[in-house]
């Protein structure tokens, strides 16, 4: 076997992380044990629920311990097998990590078609971050023609492809993003009717001003994945008996932003008198819908009615950086770290 290398959790952050809180390893890859196989990892995904997770704090999943490899979905080739369900050549997709090689027993590892899209699609707009969005939609939400909806971080991975899937079943889709390139995508490819700049707008007042202009009729149902002076902007315009998927929270996961937080009350006594439906959801609860996930979507991405920008960091190493910058929003598109090349 060759070397691998792999990115580990030094320490815990204080704060925000840095990215003194990695540490890079370089070990030999293992032999695959008895009903395992080892991985090459291809394309690697970076997401904003990984700074949750280098937090010792409970949660819906256990922390990366201190010293452990930082935990990601990947996209691989199977290089060795002493697996009866998986061989050598198969590419799979599944929680690999942080490393160039993964030693796997199959659990919650999916193959996958390799010629039904780009590869680096499957931690895309085929991936978690596509069946979050279809989830939050449908399952959460379940959206109707004719209503508005807002979605936060219309450009990120899980909001662009919410935003084209809400148009698509003929919603009017308000998207919220950073900056003046990103709006101009989310109107003229993502089919937005229109964008909301949160950095130009200033003010949580000034963002609320902007979407009411965009939403005459108010909103009907808000994707939410970023909280912070979105939120603060988008629940006084909700429609009575509106509804919220409430997917992330981005804004905060730093510890930032926490002056931009709706007083508890303000935001309990908005969810009382317009009756709205508030709902957190884990995608990982949702992963039997999959098939009929895939099933959708997949046409779509062939035909071009759904497409995927990716922003793509090479090499391992480069991980921490493109990590940390993702969660200050330096991304646009899907996150995504080339760690070998294609079979």
């Amino acid at each position: 076997m060759t070397d691998r290398t792999s990115i580990l959790l030094a320490s815990r952050p204080e704060g925000a992380a840095t990215e003194n809180n990695f540490r890079t390893r370089q070990d030999e890859v293992p032999e695959p044990g008895t009903g395992e196989f080892v991985v090459r990892v291809i394309w690697m995904s970076l997401d904003p629920y990984m700074r949750g997770r280098m937090d010792d704090a409970e949660s819906y999943a256990d922390p990366v311990e201190v010293g452990d490899v930082m935990e990601a979905g990947g996209v691989g080739e199977v290089v060795a097998s002493n697996h009866d369900g998986f061989a050598a050549g198969d590419i799979v997709t599944g929680q690999f990590g942080w490393t160039t090689h993964a030693v796997s027993d199959g659990a919650m590892v999916r193959k996958v078609d390799a010629g039904a899209a780009p590869l680096s699609a499957h931690l895309g707009v085929l991936g978690m971050p596509g069946i979050t969005a279809w989830t939050g939609l449908n399952t959460i939400m379940g959206i109707e023609a004719g209503q508005t909806i807002v979605v936060s971080a219309a450009t990120g991975a899980v909001g662009g492809v919410a935003c084209q899937l809400a148009k698509a079943a003929g919603l009017r889709v308000i998207g919220v993003a950073g900056g003046a390139e990103k709006c101009a995508y989310a109107v003229d490819t993502l089919g937005c009717d229109a964008c909301v700049d949160h950095r130009a707008a200033g003010s949580a007042k000034d963002l609320s001003r902007e979407i009411a202009e965009a939403a005459p009729d108010g909103v009907d149902r808000y994707f939410e994945n970023v909280g912070g002076k979105t939120l603060a902007a988008v629940l006084p315009r909700m429609n009575v008996s509106g509804r919220i998927a409430l997917c992330g929270m981005v804004a905060w996961y730093q510890g930032r932003n926490m002056d931009e937080a709706i007083p508890l009350p303000q935001v309990w006594g908005t969810i009382l008198k317009k009756r709205l439906r508030v709902q957190g959801f884990i995608v990982s609860d949702h992963f039997d819908d999959f098939p009929a996930f895939l099933k959708e979507v997949t046409p779509m991405l062939r035909e071009g009615s759904v497409v995927a920008k990716e922003d793509i960091t090479e090499d391992l190493e480069n991980a921490p950086k493109a990590f940390l910058d993702m969660l200050k929003g330096g991304n646009f598109g899907k996150t995504l770290v080339r760690v070998g090349p294609d079979p």
